[in-house]
C-alpha cells in the first residue's frame, strides 16, 4: 500500500501487515522510532532508517513512492471533466470514465509538440 506522510500511524500499518501487505509511506518530517513491540514498529523502524541513512528522495525512488504523484495528476485531470459521476448505473459509470480518459488522451496528443530534426 502506497499512501502519503498522514498515514504513517501505528493502527494504518498494522492494518496493512495484517492483511499481508507492505505500508510505502515516508516517515514524518519529525518522525521518531517507535518502540519494537509489533511487526509494524519493525517496518516502519526500518523505513525511517532507510531515509536517514540514504535520504528521502532516494528511499523514494527505490519504493517506487514517486510513481504516486503521477497517478495523483491524471486523476486531478480526470476530475477536471466533472467532480461526480453522474451515471447511477455500474455499466454507464464505466462508459463515463472511459470516455473521460479518451478525452484526456486526445487533449494531450493535441497538446504534444511535434519535433522535426532540422540537421
Amino acid at each position: 500500500m502506497t499512501a502519503d506522510g498522514a498515514y504513517d500511524t501505528r493502527r494504518c500499518h498494522r492494518a496493512v501487515i495484517s492483511r499481508g501487505g507492505t505500508a510505502i509511506t515516508p516517515i514524518r518530517k519529525n518522525g521518531r522510532p517507535w518502540k519494537e513491540d509489533c511487526p509494524a514498529a519493525l517496518a516502519r523502524n526500518e523505513t525511517l532508517r532507510a531515509t536517514r541513512h540514504y535520504g528521502r528522495a532516494f528511499w523514494k525512488r527505490v519504493t517506487g513512492y514517486h510513481a504516486r504523484s503521477g497517478v495523483e495528476a491524471k486523476l486531478r485531470c480526470l476530475k477536471a471533466f466533472g467532480e461526480r459521476i453522474a451515471a447511477r448505473d455500474p455499466d454507464r459509470q464505466t462508459a463515463e470514465i472511459h470516455i473521460r480518459v479518451a478525452l484526456i488522451n486526445r487533449f494531450n496528443a493535441l497538446g504534444t509538440a511535434e519535433i522535426i530534426r532540422v540537421a
